[in-house]
């Protein structure tokens, strides 16, 4: 579980956050959803312990952000970043190892359980085929779904993704939230994600928080919390909402 309260950041003079208050709950697909500029990528380094709020009060699992330790932190939340340069051509399968670093500690041999862990993986994630090639050569989609192995790789309790679909084709974004939201069924993650397109978190959010100028303005299920009037006031365009059963489909009005 995440709470943020009252959460206020200032960079370099400006007002980043300003009163964020949040909650993603275990076996949830939390979406923060927002224009850009709005402070999402600054929340989430927040939530992280990348950044430290001016004031406010962060809990991860019932635990105090500031009291934890670098190592108990790794164990229990694991990010994946919006975008990764990697500099060596690790396989597949080393990447994913990594992992294991908040398990095993640095200058440890990784053992059995290690190297389990890292075919289960592999095996969940379908990069078996994938597990000897170098990272450097396998597309965006496929390192995407090498870097949320890495990140299961640590069996954290918590798992923070900043624009998982960032770069990706339409089936690659489906197939990586379809992904998501079966880790946080089916293994009690809570799952906190960034997007930039409503139409994706209306899709696979199990509650959405909008976030507008540095504040949540409202949070809850999507089909109560994403209607054309909020969505409308959150990015400065006039919305229209398309609805056919339980589906609905946001769309800027042109005329």
């Amino acid at each position: 579980m995440i709470q943020a309260k009252d959460l206020h950041l200032r960079l370099n003079g400006r007002g980043i956050l300003n009163g964020v208050s949040l909650t993603a709950q275990p076996g949830e697909v939390t979406v923060i959803v927002g224009p850009n500029g709005s402070g999402k990528t600054t929340l989430m380094l927040c939530l992280s312990g990348q950044l430290t709020p001016d004031r406010g009060a962060i809990t991860l699992a019932d635990h105090d952000l500031n009291g934890l330790k670098h190592r108990s932190l790794a164990r229990l939340l694991a990010t994946v970043p919006q975008e990764h340069h990697p500099v060596f051509p690790y396989a597949v399968r080393e990447v994913i190892l990594l992992g294991r670093v908040a398990r095993v500690g640095y200058w440890s041999q990784p053992g059995s359980r290690d190297l389990a862990v890292v075919e289960e993986v592999l095996n969940l994630l379908h990069l078996q085929p994938l597990a000897d090639k170098p990272y450097t050569h396998i597309s965006g989609g496929e390192r995407q779904l090498v870097l949320i192995g890495r990140a299961l790789a640590q069996e954290p309790q918590i798992l923070m993704l900043d624009e998982p679909t960032s770069h990706l084709d339409f089936k690659n974004q489906v197939l990586i939230l379809k992904l998501i939201r079966e880790l946080a069924q089916n293994q009690g993650l809570t799952v906190l994600l960034t997007l930039h397109d409503p139409n994706l978190a209306l899709l696979f959010a199990d509650r959405v928080a909008l976030l507008g100028e540095g504040r949540v303005v409202a949070q809850g299920p999507p089909a109560e919390v994403m209607h054309p009037e909020a969505m409308a006031s959150l990015y400065g365009i006039p919305v229209e909402m398309l609805a056919q059963g339980d589906k609905r489909l946001l769309y800027p009005k042109l005329t």
